[in-house]
């Protein structure tokens, strides 16, 4: 048989197709206030992934660690879809320094063996959501955080479970930034101009937040404006806290830390548990202090998830997200920002 230029395919190279299919899987990833805040150009058989500073939330995240969280968050989100998808890859993160915005460069290779629990994590990428209502206990029964501390570590991110006695220093913390953060005007505004209404193709949507007296049962919660979920609730929070924390506090460890915080939601959500990420009390010196003292490693804490059980009988709105063609190119750079 003979074998014409034409014919020979370039295995270890996607097609652009696949690719936008795994950016925009990638981009379902949880973000701060869903600011959806990356942009992913594909050329030369490589995607980079890049933050997208005009969506930087000045007076939330001022440094931008929480940027680049959420884009760590979508970077594992397509490491999972690709996964999917029989790709497996090769990431070097953060390779123009630390004060680049040009996050991670990824190859390809085509030999991932996906598993049932592989496609099962697929799924959850689009079943997964932040749901900000007050969660019933975790079971004794199940392994999964012992199994979640793991593979945080495996991705040089420390996971660590909070007791019940954590819970009045959390609270303590919470009530402290929503403090510092009531009279901040900046603030105030750039939190309304996020949360509880619609913006097109980003933000958090009123039906997408708890109600006052849902919000209200959960003492742990970032103070967004009143949803209008339609799920009444009686008892109080009882969810469990998982930190995610790590060495250092670079852009390296917050880009794993997204990583990692990706990796739990969907594990989470694979087992059946309600998840929703909490950044608040990491956000101002004190806080984050008092956080950092509960950890038994004193390492930097980058995110915190709440996880729990729920009737899922009235989930909330999944909130929007930008079309795949406003984040993503094919065949030119961007300049690292």
């Amino acid at each position: 048989m003979r074998f014409t230029e034409e014919a020979i395919v370039d295995t270890t190279i996607p097609d652009e197709n696949v690719v936008r299919i795994a950016v925009d899987l990638a981009c379902r990833a949880p973000s701060v206030h869903n600011s959806q805040p990356w942009q992913w150009t594909y050329a030369d058989g490589q995607l980079d992934l890049y933050t997208e500073r005009g969506r930087l939330l000045a007076s939330t995240d001022p440094s931008g660690r929480q940027l680049v969280v959420s884009c760590g968050a979508a970077l594992n989100h397509l490491q999972t879809a690709l996964t999917g998808l029989k790709w497996s890859v090769d990431i070097r993160r953060v390779p123009e320094g630390p004060h680049s915005g040009h996050l991670a460069t990824i190859r390809f290779r085509h030999d991932a063996r996906p598993q049932s629990h592989d496609f099962d994590l697929l799924a959850a990428i689009r079943h997964r959501y932040s749901d900000r209502r007050p969660f019933g206990p975790v079971s004794v029964k199940t392994p999964l955080p012992a199994a979640l501390t793991d593979m945080a570590r495996g991705m040089d991110v420390h996971l660590t479970v909070l007791g019940q006695d954590a819970r009045p220093t959390l609270a303590k913390a919470t009530e402290l930034t929503a403090a510092a953060r009531k009279y901040d005007s900046a603030y105030q505004a750039e939190l309304h101009w996020w949360a509880g209404h619609s913006i097109p193709q980003g933000g958090i949507p009123s039906d997408s937040l708890a109600t006052a007296e849902n919000r209200d049962r959960v003492d742990i919660g970032r103070r967004f404006p009143a949803g209008r979920d339609n799920d009444a609730r009686t008892a109080i929070d009882r969810s469990t806290v998982l930190v995610l924390s790590t060495d250092t506090d670079g852009r390296g460890a917050w880009l794993r830390a997204g990583e990692a915080l990706s990796a739990v939601l969907l594990e989470a959500t694979v087992g059946g548990l309600a998840t929703c990420p909490l950044t608040h009390t990491t956000e101002l010196r004190q806080s984050r202090e008092m956080i950092r003292g509960l950890l038994p490693d004193r390492g930097f804490p980058q995110a915190l998830i709440r996880v729990g059980t729920t009737e899922k009988k009235s989930p909330p709105r999944q909130t929007p997200r930008r079309p795949v063609e406003s984040v993503f190119s094919i065949g030119r750079r961007h300049s690292a920002r």
